[in-house]
């Protein structure tokens, strides 16, 4: 049995809000998309490489299967994974009935190319390099002719949560920072993408602050796997950082030092396509031995004409900039680019909060692991997209919401975590600003990190809070943690979110972490006035949590694996060793 939802609301507007928006419209139910700008400004778009799938006769699932679980380092869901390679094909042709011209070969099948860490091309693409634009166009279209109403400029301020139940949230407009507004809902589909924005250097646009993943730990859900950010190696190091796809190695383009020198074989036997995480880490060690100059990606083997043909986004970013890619080598460095971790969810997307679903990137089903494999991450959306919309009804009659969440999530024992986020006696603290909360993550929470650099990062995040007067973190003492150890706060339902809810005890937020997390207990502090100055403080709102979260997760992982790198671990020594001994080789 199902029923018609009065209201879903879907806040984001890339491949995961969209599919989400459009299969919920069909099953008839009335859908609103709020979007905090223009509806194709959002990550999805910026996507370049391609969506990998097993469609070809030379490939199989069962292959894609095991190339995502090994390039997620272990960590990955295995059952997850297998929805996602499974699935895969029958959203691809869904995209391509729906208007999206996929590349043809001479013989007139899908064009694809191989990119790191795969066994085999499997990636297609379309507009050579402009797939991610091209998807959210047709996908805006599709959105627009099923009735799915779209609202545009709506900053995300935080969830509406009644009687233990998400019924909505509330917003403010990203262009009037005196408008708030409220949208109510019988269900709420978060796809609000990563928070790339956290970094200085990204790949990802300004407006990805996190905003789904901070607004969802406010309301007390579980968070999972924050510790794994990818850092694309390939971020073009003039000008405005732009991503230089994987896909250009994948055809044949290598990575030289300052001195013409190609070093990736150094590094891995696959060279310039292993898995991200390795390149990138590559990158910065020769980085360190050159003094912090950019490597070079040499793709002077390719015409004029050809670069033009195959990836023509970058060849026109890369001649705004002054540079003929085709005669000399471009400069890059590794830049933040996607979040693993996110919204614990099951493999329908719901979530530890009734009535809250959550889908692509700012979920975290299992399918990534530790490092996500290339062009996966447009796959992820529109697999996990579709089926969200396909439990909603179900879901709207059932008097039971116990998702498997695809994580597992621990509760640590008291005084695990008690020196997480106090403030280093010994560390000057410096005024906050976006800029300098971005510097800090990228020194201390970046590529490479250790224990010394994290509580650093940690003690000025304590002192930013409390600067700011944000919610504050504190770790449950006594009798409060032996109830926390006990399950209490595991089974208490969630309170509302606005200061108006926030009554008792119970109004405390559960911050729970996956698998090497911790769980901490945040006191309400009655309304933050950060959020009545409009979208930019909401955003810097945002990072400021998200950044504790991710700075937190990275101190209870003590162990290196995947794209968290550890440099002060026991765990994958040898390689440790060799980066140290690379960059400070002559």
């Amino acid at each position: 049995m199902s029923r018609v939802l009065g209201r879903v609301l879907v806040l984001g507007s890339g491949i995961a809000g969209l599919t989400a928006a459009r299969h919920a419209a069909a099953a008839g139910h009335d859908v609103i998309v709020a979007t905090k700008h223009r509806a194709e400004t959002g990550c999805t778009t910026y996507a370049q490489g391609g969506i990998a799938v097993a469609v070809f006769a030379d490939d199989s699932v069962e292959a894609h299967v095991r190339d995502t679980l090994a390039a997620g380092a272990g960590e990955c869901d295995p059952e997850a994974v297998r929805v996602l390679c499974t699935e895969g094909p029958d959203r691809i042709r869904e995209l391509a009935a729906i208007g999206v011209e996929f590349d043809r070969a001479a013989d007139g099948s899908w064009a694809r190319g191989l990119e790191a860490a795969h066994s085999s091309a499997r990636v297609v693409h379309a507009g050579g390099d402009a797939t991610g634009a091209r998807i959210e166009t047709a996908l805006i279209a599709a959105a627009r002719r099923a009735g799915v109403t779209i609202t545009e400029d709506a900053c995300l301020l935080d969830l509406i949560v009644r009687d233990g139940r998400v019924r909505g949230a509330r917003f403010c407009s990203s262009l009037d920072a005196t408008s708030e507004f409220e949208v109510n809902a019988d269900a709420v589909v978060l796809a609000t993408g990563g928070f790339g924005a956290l970094y200085p250097l990204t790949s990802n646009p300004g407006s990805a602050t996190g905003d789904g993943i901070a607004v969802v730990w406010r309301a007390g859900a579980a968070v999972a796997d924050l510790e794994f950010v990818q850092f694309h190696p390939t971020v073009l190091a003039v000008g405005e950082p732009f991503l230089v796809s994987e896909a250009v190695r994948g055809e044949g383009a290598v990575l030289r030092d300052a001195s013409g020198h190609r070093f990736m074989p150094e590094f891995d036997a696959r060279a310039e396509l292993a898995p991200r995480d390795v390149v990138a880490r590559a990158c910065a060690a020769v980085m360190a031995r050159q003094g912090g100059a950019p490597v070079v990606l040499d793709a002077t083997m390719f015409t004029d004409a050809e670069l033009a043909r195959r990836f023509p986004t970058i060849d026109a970013a890369v001649r705004e900039r002054g540079l003929d890619w085709s005669r000399e080598p471009i400069p890059v460095r590794p830049g933040a680019h996607f979040a693993m971790g996110g919204v614990a969810t099951d493999l329908a997307g719901r979530t530890s909060l009734p009535g809250l679903y959550a889908v692509g990137e700012v979920a975290c089903t299992g399918v990534h692991g530790a490092n996500r494999l290339a062009s996966n991450s447009l796959l992820e959306g529109a697999v996990f997209g579709a089926r969200v919309a396909a439990v909603m009804g179900e879901d709207a009659v059932s008097s039971r919401w116990q998702p498997q969440l695809r994580r597992p999530v621990l509760q640590f024992v008291e005084g695990e975590v008690d020196a997480q986020f106090e403030t280093d006696a010994q560390c000057e603290s410096q005024p906050f600003s976006r800029q300098a909360l971005q510097q800090l993550m990228w020194r201390e929470v970046g590529l490479l990190r250790d224990e010394t650099g994290l509580k650093r990062a940690a003690g000025q995040l304590a002192a930013w809070r409390e600067e700011l007067g944000h919610l504050a973190l504190r770790v449950p003492q006594g009798a409060e943690a032996d109830r926390m150890r006990q399950g209490a706060n595991a089974d208490r339902e969630p309170q509302g979110t606005d200061g108006a809810e926030r009554q008792g005890a119970n109004a405390d937020r559960v911050l729970r972490f996956s698998k090497h997390g911790f769980v901490a207990l945040r006191e309400p502090q009655g309304t933050d006035g950060a959020e009545r100055q409009g979208a930019n403080a909401a955003e810097d709102r945002h990072l400021l949590d998200i950044a504790t979260l991710v700075t937190a997760s990275a101190l209870q992982r003590q162990e290196s694996v995947g794209a968290h790198f550890r440099t002060d671990a026991l765990t994958n020594q040898l390689i440790h060793d060799h980066i140290e001994e690379f960059a400070c080789s002559s």
